[in-house]
């Protein structure tokens, strides 16, 4: 899928590399998207992957004069576990949790969903809320680009082939300051927007003073209303405020017509959703959206920043990837320019890890990289290099199954079998984070897998024995 790819040491290597290759490159942290173009063939054009995931400090969250920072590696995931982006930025964690799937999630970087511009995305819609702004580099130096000055059109935007985007910032909310994200979608997880909204509001003495609301999906980057937010300022969030501000933002995107939904359906759940984040508003609804604690699939240990290294490495068939896979230290000599999954499969046989779409939506290919379940579909087989892998060969012990996968067979949970691999290490990392998972921690584990056989019912049972079957150890 690419011709070379290189993972830098440092900031001053990776500038440099992009510099030298320019409008032949990209920057690659998840690859969530990325890997989905090349495998497409969508970017013809690029040939050179510049891994900046060995970097050291580009996962770190920070909040410094009431503004939070995200480096360029930061996870949707991360997001989402962070406590004081939790209490102080609910409509970005709220957006994240919407993401995808828990594998996806893992790897996904805000950032990356940021730079891919699509106006259905969904953490722009928040951050442009936030007043965020982006931090580029390149080797001619640095600027730092308001969010809402950063798009110039879909999936278009303002950086040039050389720059990277190294972090970006946005304002905490402050105690006089409430904010919310919903999301229309076609179904409860692994959905593109409809329609999204976010709305920041200031109060003083329940008037509100200061008011953002912003609109996803509905023309061709991420809009404010000013009108509906000039609507609410002066007043209470009474049910009158709230329809007459509804009212008018769903007068001011002119949104186009496609598979999810027609233009004349798009206007009216405008209205509908900016009703609602504002009634969450008034009705103080602004609580996580899950219970108990979030399901990540990062198990014991929370993500961690990658181990740096010493030197840049450039992957080709003269640099074999060195790696790990079910305890084992492999050297593997080809497959450097293929998939991880393609990686595990041809290169170093282990045949258990499935493809079924090859775009993260089945997740028949989850496998553990690092000790987070991840979508090795959508993973550069580079980054196996040095790192620890886990297939569904490498889940059982000594000649034992593991619980889950005795569970499985006494449930009759297995039918076709293609799906069983996906479902099994994400449960396996499930069951390794929350022993005595709820139904609403199973059903998300494995939002991100799917059945073609309509076996859920068998699957999820098979989940409670194999909690059970721990919870007695």
């Amino acid at each position: 899928m690419w011709k070379q790819y290189y993972t830098p040491a440092t900031f001053d290597e990776a500038l440099h590399l992009l510099n030298t290759h320019h409008s032949h490159a990209r920057i690659i942290a998840g690859g969530t998207d990325m890997m989905i173009e090349l495998e497409r063939g969508l970017r013809p054009a690029i040939d050179t992957l510049i891994d900046i995931t060995r970097i050291p400090g580009l996962a770190d969250i920070t909040l410094e004069d009431g503004r939070f920072t995200l480096g360029a590696r930061v996870t949707h995931n991360q997001v989402v576990a962070h406590t004081a982006l939790q209490q102080q930025a609910l409509p970005l964690v709220l957006a994240c949790w919407e993401v995808g799937a828990p594998q996806i999630r893992n790897r996904a970087t805000v950032a990356g969903n940021l730079i891919t511009g699509s106006p259905a995305n969904d953490t722009i819609t928040p951050l442009m809320a936030l007043n965020a702004s982006v931090t580029l580099r390149s080797v001619d130096g640095e600027r730092v680009i308001p969010l809402n000055a950063f798009y110039t059109g879909v999936r278009r935007t303002v950086m040039q082939p050389n720059e990277l985007m190294v972090s970006l910032s946005f304002d905490a909310l402050q105690a006089n300051q409430v904010g919310t994200f919903f999301k229309l979608a076609l179904r409860r997880a692994q959905a593109i927007s409809v329609v999204n909204a976010a709305a920041v509001l200031t109060l003083a003495d329940e008037i509100v003073t200061e008011a953002k609301i912003t609109l996803g999906s509905v023309a061709p980057t991420i809009i404010r209303v000013p009108e509906a937010e000039a609507a609410l300022i002066g007043k209470p969030l009474t049910e009158d405020s709230i329809r007459a501000a509804a009212r008018i933002a769903a007068s001011v995107p002119k949104p186009i017509s496609d598979v999810r939904g027609s233009a004349e359906y798009r206007q009216e759940m405008v209205g509908i959703v900016t009703a609602r984040v504002l009634r969450r508003i008034a009705h103080h609804d602004t609580a996580l959206p899950w219970s108990g604690e979030p399901t990540l699939l990062w198990g014991e240990q929370a993500a961690q920043d990658e181990p740096a290294l010493s030197a840049g490495l450039y992957h080709d068939h003269q640099q074999a990837i060195e790696t790990t896979i079910n305890g084992v230290p492999l050297t593997l000599s080809t497959g450097q320019d293929h998939s991880l999954l393609d990686l595990l499969r041809d290169h170093a046989g282990q045949t258990g890890s499935k493809e079924g779409c090859a775009e993260g939506e089945c997740g028949a290919c989850t496998v553990f990289l690092n000790g987070a379940a991840v979508m090795s579909c959508m993973v550069p087989a580079p980054r196996a290099h040095d790192a620890e892998i886990v297939t569904i060969e490498g889940l059982s012990a000594n000649g034992t199954l593991h619980p889950l996968q005795q569970a499985f067979v006494e449930q009759g949970a297995v039918q076709c079998g293609y799906c069983t691999p996906g479902f099994v290490m994400a449960g396996a990392k499930l069951l390794e984070e929350h022993p005595t998972p709820t139904a609403e921690q199973i059903q998300t584990s494995i939002s991100g897998n799917l059945c073609r056989c309509t076996g859920y019912y068998k699957i999820i049972q098979a989940f409670r024995q194999a909690s059970q079957s721990i919870a007695g150890d």
